[in-house]
């Protein structure tokens, strides 16, 4: 089974929050037919990067089984973390960066690596806002969840991230 995940995160230029998430999944089956899901979220006081890292996870948590998947996304921090080693580094030294200062986001990454585990992914990185139609499919999913009154937020059942 091949997995296409495309994913994008948005704290529409406020640390603060909101933020949101917007991740597709579309699945060639055996007999070739295409399957799609989407998944979005948003959050409370959050950032850009820990959306596009929820919408990663969020995307490989879906699959019930391993798959070969490719993972696109415009977020260079997460794709770079993978394709640049960063992450195995990071892993290394205890969780800190090569100038010893904490890796923020932790446990997200850790959790990122539990999703990831079982399936055999390739990390590809596409220019945002550059018309690539699912990343742009994504960043509406992932805006308009950034967007929602705090009140009508989707809050994710993997773990609080405030």
């Amino acid at each position: 089974m091949k997995v296409m995940l495309f994913s994008d995160g948005s704290a529409r230029g406020n640390p603060e929050g909101p933020g949101g998430f917007g991740t597709v999944l579309q699945v060639i089956d055996s007999k070739g037919e295409l399957h799609e899901k989407e998944l979005s979220a948003g959050y409370d006081k959050t950032t850009n990067n820990r959306m596009e890292l929820m919408g990663v996870i969020r995307g490989l948590e879906e699959l019930n089984r391993p798959c070969q998947v490719e993972v696109v996304s415009d977020s260079k921090y997460v794709i770079s973390a993978f394709n640049e080693k960063w992450i195995d580094s990071w892993i290394k030294k205890g969780w800190k960066k090569s100038d010893g200062k904490p890796v923020k986001n932790v446990e997200l990454w850790k959790r990122l690596l539990e999703a990831a585990g079982v399936h055999d992914i390739t990390w590809t990185w596409v220019k945002g806002h550059d018309g690539h139609p699912e990343n742009e499919r994504c960043d509406i999913l992932a805006t308009t969840a950034a967007d929602g009154p705090s009140d009508e937020l989707l809050h994710d059942d993997g773990g609080d991230l405030r």
